[in-house]
């Protein structure tokens, strides 16, 4: 990520899944703290990722 926009945007694509309870992104590492319910898997945050225009490693 970029600056402040991406980390927006990639913000937003994860809190739209349902039951995203927490969520931290580093801007400076793009490392990702999220806690969510057993129905959101991490297949499904990782396309949430990918579907706002950004890579997952």
């Amino acid at each position: 990520m970029r600056d402040e926009q991406c980390l927006r945007l990639v913000t937003n694509a994860i809190q739209d899944l349902p039951g995203i309870g927490y969520l931290e992104i580093a801007l400076d590492t793009g490392a990702a703290t999220i806690e969510h319910g057993s129905f959101v898997s991490e297949a499904d945050i990782h396309q949430a990722i990918e579907d706002a225009g950004f890579g997952v490693r």
